[in-house]
């Protein structure tokens, strides 16, 4: 079955870089386009990135533009989100997203604090 296993983020001081991953099984990852989600506590969940099929430049939520950078490696069918610049906004919990199956990782959490 169609698996999204995520690791990376944690604990982060202000100005200082994360790397998520999302690793995928029971599809053919190259097939597919990729998102990041983020969900603030109390807030809706919202779309961070977007990378589409191969090694293609990814979109981005305009308050992530210029400081994360999305992307995907087809031979380890793993989806990456470097994150940079963080700030204490960029507290959530960050998910991968496949759209047109549906299926999400486990979530993680990244928290942004001096």
């Amino acid at each position: 079955q169609v698996q999204l296993v995520q690791s990376g983020g944690g604990l982060v001081q202000p100005g200082g870089s994360l790397r998520l991953s999302c690793t995928a099984s029971g599809f053919t990852f190259a097939n597919y386009g990729m998102n990041w989600y983020r969900q603030v506590d109390g807030r809706a969940r919202e779309v961070v990135a977007f990378i589409g099929l191969g090694d293609g430049s990814g979109s981005y939520a305009e308050y992530v533009e210029g400081r994360f950078f999305i992307s995907r490696d087809n031979a380890r069918n793993t989806v990456y989100l470097q994150m940079n610049n963080l700030k204490p906004e960029d507290t959530a919990l960050y998910t991968c997203n496949v759209p047109r199956l549906s299926s999400w990782g486990q979530g993680t959490r990244v928290t942004v604090s001096s």
